[in-house]
């Protein structure tokens, strides 16, 4: 995305540390780690599983999952599982088997997949998280990777909060017949895939590495804060400004130093230092245009610190 820059400036290298750059020993408290879920456990278990493996206070999921459904489950560490909700509203892609009761042909099978491209209603199923009633969802891309017989194997990417498993018996219905979910796997969540997913086991061996003072596997595994909003709009500020924002000050124009451009009014946006490390999270009150004409008053409205103080 274009950067619109109000001012260029230099960040003092003995200040903070580029996310890149961070050891391991901060990684641990302001980390995520993408997990690759089996089936079995809940995603409540799997959270409480790394924070005891990783020795750490606490530490959050991104979403839940059922116990059956394997693949993408971010834990946040320590102090960085606040961070976790900004990723309930990012789209998701899943690899899904369904199974339909009766054997249709593949001409009505693809006609009623393209049918469900684009923006669908969904009844959340009866054991849900969420109040029962009909709600729009989208649906960005449909693919069917194989037929067998009747089974039906096939990838979509989706509006978070999308059911799969009502997903299945809507398309079976189409059709005119039943079907159900049989397999389920999430693939990606915002930006983590299963590029770089790993298991319990294989986090388990990295960090008995890393207290035999062998970090480099526990290193690749965790990953910056900053990983977690990189799709989230976003604004430098000068060094002198950063520790104001710690202490969970709005961000007013005069401290902005660059800015991405289709930043709008009430967007969620994440405030980076000039080494890109995330400050805070807050809301808009205006839009990249005018915060980049504007000179003076109140750009941002600090919502979440992450930052901790005294550190520029």
């Amino acid at each position: 995305m274009p950067i619109l820059i109000k001012k260029q400036a230099e960040t003092d290298p003995k200040l903070g540390c580029k996310p890149e750059e961070m050891p391991i020993e901060t990684l641990l408290n302001y980390g995520v780690v993408n997990i690759n879920k089996s089936a079995g456990p809940t995603s409540h278990q799997v959270s409480d599983s790394v924070q005891k493996i990783l020795k750490i206070s606490k530490a959050g999921h991104s979403g839940t999952l059922d116990p059956n459904v394997t693949g993408c489950l971010v834990i946040a560490l320590d102090k960085a599982t606040r961070i976790v909700e900004t990723l309930l509203k990012e789209g998701k892609e899943y690899v899904c088997l369904m199974h339909l009761h009766s054997e249709i042909s593949q001409k009505n099978i693809k006609k009623a997949f393209k049918s469900f491209l684009g923006k669908i209603e969904q009844l959340p199923p009866i054991r849900s998280a969420v109040k029962r009633q009909l709600r729009t969802r989208e649906i960005y891309d449909l693919k069917i990777l194989e037929i067998d017989q009747q089974d039906i194997l096939f990838r979509v990417k989706c509006q978070a909060g999308t059911y799969i498993r009502k997903l299945c018996h809507d398309v079976a219905k189409k059709m005119g017949t039943n079907g159900h979910m049989a397999q389920l796997v999430r693939t990606k969540v915002g930006p983590f895939d299963d590029s770089n997913w790993h298991s319990l086991h294989d986090l388990k061996d990295a960090y008995e590495f890393y207290k035999e003072k062998k970090p480099s596997q526990l290193k690749k595994m965790i990953l910056p804060i900053e990983t977690v909003i990189k799709y989230l709009p976003r604004i430098w500020v000068f060094d002198n400004c950063v520790d104001t924002l710690c202490h969970g000050a709005d961000l007013s124009t005069p401290g902005i130093s660059k800015l991405d451009d289709h930043i709008q009014e009430e967007d969620l946006v994440a405030i980076l230092t000039l080494k890109n490390e995330l400050i805070c999270l807050g809301n808009s009150l205006s839009t990249s245009k005018k915060i980049y004409k504007n000179k003076t008053g109140k750009a941002v409205k600090t919502t979440k610190v992450f930052m901790e103080r005294k550190t520029y």
